[in-house]
């Protein structure tokens, strides 16, 4: 049996589709001012994720999410999230197990995010990539336009071995470009839970040595011990693992996060 569809969790939203490189995907909008691209976790835009969205409106800018897997609405299951973690193991816009290599449906995610400064102005763009998209925002980093890149418990490539479980996920040549432009100023912020084997250790390790104070890192601890009460296994800092609790170290996060996208994108 499927989970449900919850006919109020994209109530404000405008969507229409965009194509780029051969690819269409339906884009969902809600607010106004400097653009954020929100990219959706494993399994897709569930409720959770359009609530995230609901926060970076309210701070006065325009989160945009492109549809890229599962149905728009779709409460999380752990059915659910295995049916789009296949499919995106099976896409070839998803490089979930080389190392070394940008996503393809990076590039589509780039041309998104010019058309969208271009909608919405502003001196450039944000994007907060999460688990198996995580990393996307690191590779759109690349192109001037992008300005606040975040990356949410990145998960791609999958940690399989030593040598994937500090792979950024992005080309040689493109990590390039990235190191140049945080040379030239800009910063990179990531999240992730201390115990979680998804989002590991050494990928934390791996962006400090790459971009030294430019990444800014906060890990959560999620030991046995925490006093948020955190689960051992806990992963999505921003939605299925959120405590909205005043104090709590997600909530920090998320403020810390809103006022990295405001700060760099000039929202008062």
């Amino acid at each position: 049996m499927s989970t449900p569809i919850d006919p109020h969790a994209l109530e404000g939203f405008t969507h229409s589709p965009f194509s780029a490189n051969g690819e269409t995907h339906e884009v969902f909008r809600i607010g106004s001012g400097p653009a954020v691209i929100v990219i959706h976790e494993v399994p897709g835009i569930t409720p959770l994720v359009a609530a995230f969205a609901r926060k970076v409106a309210e701070r006065g800018m325009t989160a945009v999410l492109p549809d890229l897997l599962g149905t728009p609405g779709r409460v999380m299951s752990p059915r659910y999230a295995m049916q789009s973690a296949l499919r995106a193991c099976v896409s070839r816009e998803f490089a979930t197990w080389a190392r070394n290599k940008t996503s393809p449906i990076t590039i589509y995610l780039r041309a998104l995010a010019t058309q969208e400064h271009e909608r919405c102005g502003g001196p450039g763009v944000g994007a907060v990539g999460m688990c198996l998209t995580g990393g996307f925002a690191l590779a759109m980093s690349v192109d001037p336009v992008m300005l606040a890149p975040a990356l949410s418990q990145p998960a791609m490539p999958f940690p399989t071995d030593k040598k994937r479980r500090s792979d950024l996920g992005i080309s040689e040549q493109d990590l390039a470009v990235v190191k140049q432009r945080v040379d030239e100023g800009l910063c990179i912020m990531g999240m992730r839970f201390t115990g979680d084997k998804t989002s590991p250790p050494e990928r934390f390790a791996r962006l400090r040595d790459e971009f030294g104070a430019n990444f800014i890192g906060v890990e959560i601890d999620s030991s046995i011990s925490n006093p948020w009460g955190y689960r051992k296994g806990a992963h999505s800092v921003l939605t299925e693992d959120y405590s909205d609790a005043p104090g709590s170290p997600t909530k920090k996060a998320l403020e810390d996060l809103l006022d990295f996208f405001a700060t760099r994108l000039g929202v008062n």
